[in-house]
């Protein structure tokens, strides 16, 4: 039985229970007409400011698969979603939540260049994906929070913290996995990229103190096995003071800067270390956090960007302007397919929305004023592995930005009841096809990997050892 015909029995039953029960689970208004198409619209009482409308779009990106699209509506805010059913077995298989970072990145970059069913091709085309995770998972990909791609606000409203989008996202997932009994316990692995470094984690502890809500209301809780992180800037500080090793030291290969560069830098990480750890994690002093961070990128990042290679791979040459292109040639084409009005008819759009970027830096701007963008998420990374959420870290080798060197100090320094055996563990190859594919430490319900011949997009570099990684990793199989 395809989604939408479990989607359109939880509407009728839903129905009927409601006439004879006065459940609190009910429609919005059946069904919602405009000039792009029907929705289907569900909400639940005591989530009185969410609803969430859902449309098929059949055919789209990836024909072998039933697919929908539609909006978590919150009050004045709409986030869009897609949602594409697992081409194995969509009844049984789990659910993944990816989210790309920025903050402001749309979640289009992960779905049409890394992990999606699809990938761009031109302007006007997409192509076939054959290693994207769907082929065991179903995956949901959101473009949050509003003001990024086709997500939208009214009256001015906005969201400028990751606290804030993490609980739209979280009454999100309890109305869509109760509003589809087919859904309704499936295991869920939120995922991200980049900046998901700070919204997986939040998300997925807000999901989780939320359960208990959910239980009290007699709903079911949803079913949150696993954190997914690629690529993360989960820890500005082990982010920005490891530059000087990606630069400086062989950990990716020869280094790329000077001698005389990396003696200036040398002699500025402990000032550097200092000042961040003093401003940015003891204390939390945005000012000063602010002002530390400033002068440590200035001596650590600044050289790099004299470089002209791209910060999501030092091994290639930047294309175009960072902030138009993020150094990708796909981003133009993306952009440009999200615009065409044969996509907007097909998802569900209104042709009047204004073209889209795929990065909304107003909604940057706002992370950065409110100083999100300062703080760690390393205490909800340790929470949630001392309350049995299992956590995976993963990071290509040739990131600059949120580099493996950070992700691999942070993991280590994680204060949960398994850091000592953690650390205890040494790295270790973990191989793909009976080759290396990176590096790997573990245990309990932690695992770090590497991903050889990589960069910040590492399912867009190494598809096959991507896909392999997560499908062992959904199958609660070792690297």
């Amino acid at each position: 039985m395809s989604f939408l015909d479990l989607l359109l029995l939880s509407l009728f039953a839903l129905q009927a229970f409601c006439i004879v029960n006065q459940s609190p689970f009910n429609e919005l208004e059946g069904v919602l007409n405009t000039t792009q198409g029907e929705y289907r619209v569900f909400r639940h009482e005591d989530f009185p400011s969410h609803s969430v409308r859902i449309r098929p779009i059949k055919g789209f990106c990836d024909p072998s698969v039933d697919s929908y699209a539609g909006y978590i509506d919150i009050e004045a805010r709409h986030m869009f979603f897609y949602y594409f059913e697992s081409r194995n077995d969509p009844s049984k298989d789990d659910v993944v939540l990816w989210l790309n970072g920025g903050p402001g990145g749309s979640s289009s970059l992960g779905l049409f260049m890394e992990l999606g069913p699809c990938k761009i091709k031109s302007d006007n085309e997409t192509e076939f994906n054959r290693y994207s995770w769907n082929t065991n998972a179903n995956m949901l990909f959101i473009d949050q929070p509003v003001g990024v791609a086709f997500s939208y606000a009214e009256y001015g409203e906005s969201v400028g913290t990751t606290e804030e989008a993490a609980k739209d996202i979280a009454a999100f997932l309890a109305i869509f996995f109760e509003s589809m009994e087919g859904l309704k316990g499936r295991r869920l692995h939120i995922a991200g990229e980049s900046y998901g470094g700070r919204y997986v984690p939040l998300f997925a502890a807000e999901v989780y103190d939320q359960n208990r809500y959910l239980t009290k209301l007699g709903m079911t809780p949803v079913n949150l096995v696993s954190a997914i992180v690629g690529n993360g800037c989960s820890d500005r500080y082990h982010s920005i003071t490891s530059f000087y090793d990606m630069q400086c030291s062989p950990f990716a290969g020869q280094p790329i800067q000077s001698i005389s560069v990396c003696t200036q830098m040398k002699l500025a990480l402990p000032r550097c270390q200092r000042a961040l750890r003093a401003h940015c994690q003891e204390i939390f002093d945005m000012i000063n956090c602010r002002a530390a961070q400033s002068f440590c990128e200035d001596i650590l990042r600044a050289p790099f960007d004299l470089t002209g290679k791209s910060p999501y791979d030092i091994r290639t040459e930047c294309f175009g302007e960072v902030k138009d292109t993020l150094c990708y040639p796909e981003t133009l084409q993306l952009t440009n397919f999200l615009n065409l009005p044969s996509t907007r008819v097909a998802l569900g759009i209104e042709q009047s929305y204004p073209n889209i970027s795929l990065v909304g830096w107003s909604v940057n701007e706002a992370f950065e004023v409110s100083g999100d963008v300062f703080k760690s998420s390393g205490l909800h990374i340790a929470a949630l592995l001392d309350h049995g959420v299992r956590v995976l870290i993963y990071a290509g080798t040739y990131d600059l930005v949120c580099n493996f060197v950070g992700n691999d100090r942070l993991t280590r320094e994680l204060e949960w009841h398994g850091q000592k055996e953690f650390i205890a563990q040494p790295l270790r190859d973990w191989f793909v096809d009976g080759k290396t594919a990176g590096e790997t430490r573990a245990f309990g319900g932690l695992t770090f990997a590497t991903l050889h011949d990589a960069g910040h997009q590492a399912p867009y570099d190494r598809p096959t050892e991507s896909l392999a990684l997560i499908n062992r990793w959904l199958s609660d199989n070792p690297l």
